[in-house]
């Protein structure tokens, strides 16, 4: 640590040294007193101690950060959840330069139940602390609409904002309006409805909002059953069409097994340079709140760190308390009171597969839409991707491939293709027939057709690949690297070599080779150039053959090209049946006009 300090900040390590061993969060200021990043710890002073100890170890990105770094702040606090919550409000008051940027600013809607003589029920958009009660907020406001109108069927409540006072009642100062009279309202501002009676509604709606719709149906069944032994039929069946309002709702929301009660459920697509994670908070087995948030990284921070920022953030807007946390893998930080649970089987991982599958939809939606605003942005995001994925210095905007292709020795050839900003240009791919090498030298051939390649793109003074990709393991990348370092180009891009059997990367000197996530975006481009470099020798190699398999006494005669000459041959088998063949058989063949050329050839003029 301290020769890191000396090198960059020395006046640092007094301040690092004097970190307490305690949970808390840091402040990173650089030279004109800003914050640049904000991040917490379970000790201060080993999180950021490690920022200073193996510098040259972590990444380009966290490097920078580092150097930048005048001042260092913190805040000692009693537990990791305290920390938690700090950070995440930090890093919202400031929007440090390196800290991950949360994209979701929308104001989303809240349902809010008045602080009111006859409390009102309605959507905003604005949150006031006047005591009134806030459900959400909703990132789906299709779904809070159907909560309303649900309430309102169940639960016909006042929607007019007059002022509903024991006084002002009594004095006789309102009359029922319209909505009274078409059953909407029961009229408490001529008292038609008592306030015990308003209330009660009030408070099955809020279980209904908060998911307890359990509850509410056994409420409304007790009463059901109340009015039918009492003979009030007709009441009976207004409470049974509540039910069944309220049964319809449930059987479109659960999705598991009812007994999953209050827990919320988290998961994480990260990619490139951005992360989603979904939030599904479930009640007695139905969903009643959905939402994913979008993250831009910017230090390649880990799933885990970016999930645990995204939990405390979700669950602060939300207001969730729910005790259980359902995720696909445990994250950094612990809370207190919470259980993490990482289920493997039954109807909790059936929640955590719709929550993942619901976070990858939203992603490619996401990523369609800035293709369509801006439509090299696919191109920027993968060549982004790669970069880090194959530890490259540069973007990888020019690539070319190599492949051999020869069956049994016979008519060797290779083909080169070329991605430029990840799409293929096939102006730039190449054929190559092998000259120098005799019989099938797989390592021999790539070593002359990689000279050869770049010697002329040398010559003309052409621009160079960031990546070079060889088909086939460490053989033909070893002998690739030999014709770079004759002409000098070694160290100069990256060459990496991939092998058939299990898609392993080799590179130059690493006896271990690297293995890509079989999903990844990098590991399909390189596929997909080796396939088409194979597709494109393929296809040159079998026309070799052909050219090679046609008899050049048929291609002398006028009239008769290629096509001809091999339809002649598969009929007849060799120049000699041809030769000896009647007028009718070779009409029958190739047609009477082509056919009578073939004939008076050999017959007539060559008896």
């Amino acid at each position: 640590m301290a020769h890191a300090l000396n090198k960059y900040f020395s006046h640092l390590e007094p301040i690092v040294k004097g970190l307490p061993h305690k949970p808390g969060v840091y402040q990173y200021f650089d030279e004109k007193d800003r914050i640049i990043y904000v991040g917490k710890a379970k000790d201060l002073k080993k999180r950021v101690s490690s920022y200073f100890a193996k510098i040259n170890s972590i990444s380009g990105k966290v490097q920078m950060l580092v150097r930048r770094i005048a001042d260092i702040k913190y805040i000692v606090v009693e537990t990791e959840q305290d920390a938690l919550l700090l950070e995440n409000n930090l890093i919202k008051k400031y929007m440090p330069h390196y800290n991950v940027a949360l994209k979701d600013d929308k104001t989303f809607p809240w349902i809010c139940i008045k602080n009111e003589p006859f409390p009102r029920i309605f959507p905003t958009r604005h949150v006031i602390r006047d005591g009134s009660a806030y459900f959400g907020p909703y990132a789906n406001v299709r779904l809070m609409h159907t909560l309303l109108e649900l309430c309102r069927q169940l639960y016909p409540l006042r929607n007019c904002s007059l002022s509903l006072t024991d006084k002002n009642i009594q004095s006789g100062k309102f009359r029922v309006c319209l909505e009274y009279h078409i059953g909407n309202c029961k009229g408490p501002c001529q008292e038609f409805q008592a306030r015990e009676d308003y209330d009660s509604s009030i408070a099955a709606i809020r279980e209904i909002i908060r998911g307890n719709i359990t509850m509410v149906a056994r409420q409304l069944r007790d009463l059901m059953m109340e009015y039918a032994g009492r003979e009030e039929f007709e009441k009976a069946h207004y409470v049974k069409e509540k039910l069944a309002l309220l049964d319809k709702y449930q059987s479109k929301s659960t999705v598991v097994n009812p007994s999953i009660n209050d827990v919320d459920v988290f998961s994480i697509s990260s990619e490139g340079l951005s992360a989603y994670v979904n939030f599904m908070k479930v009640m007695n087995g139905a969903i009643i709140q959905v939402h994913t948030l979008e993250m831009q990284k910017k230090l390649d921070e880990t799933p885990e760190e970016l999930l645990s920022l995204a939990i405390t953030e979700i669950r602060q807007r939300f207001e969730s308390i729910s005790p259980e946390i359902i995720v696909p893998s445990l994250p950094d930080y612990t809370l207190p009171g919470i259980t993490y649970t990482v289920p493997k089987i039954g109807d909790k991982k059936k929640l955590l597969v719709l929550s993942q599958r619901n976070v990858r939809y939203y992603q490619l939606e996401k990523e369609k839409q800035k293709e369509l605003v801006d439509p090299e942005h696919k191109s920027r995001r993968i060549m982004d991707t790669m970069m880090k994925d194959l530890r490259m210095t540069e973007l990888p905007a020019y690539i070319e491939c190599f492949d051999n292709s020869n069956i049994q020795g016979a008519s060797p050839v290779a083909a080169m293709v070329c991605f430029k900003n990840g799409r293929p240009d096939k102006s730039e791919y190449r054929h190559f027939n092998i000259k120098t090498v005799e019989g099938p030298d797989d390592y021999a051939s790539m070593e002359e057709i990689v000279f050869r390649r770049y010697k002329r793109l040398l010559d003309e003074k052409k621009p160079l690949p960031q990546l070079i990709i060889v088909d086939g393991g460490k053989g033909q990348l070893g002998a690739a690297m030999k014709s770079l370092e004759k002409l000098g180009l070694q160290g100069k891009m990256t060459v990496i070599g991939i092998a058939k059997r299990l898609e392993e990367i080799y590179y130059p000197n690493d006896h271990f080779p690297m293995y890509l996530d079989k999903k990844s975006e990098t590991l399909r481009i390189i596929q997909q150039m080796r396939d088409e470099a194979h597709r494109f020798g393929i296809a040159h190699h079998r026309r070799r053959r052909e050219k090679a398999a046609l008899s050049p006494q048929l291609t002398k005669i006028p009239g008769i090209g290629n096509t001809l000459n091999q339809k002649l041959l598969c009929t007849f088998k060799s120049v000699k049946n041809i030769r000896s063949a009647t007028l009718e058989e070779l009409q029958e063949t190739i047609g009477k006009a082509k056919g009578k050329i073939v004939y008076e050839h050999f017959n007539l003029f060559h008896p």
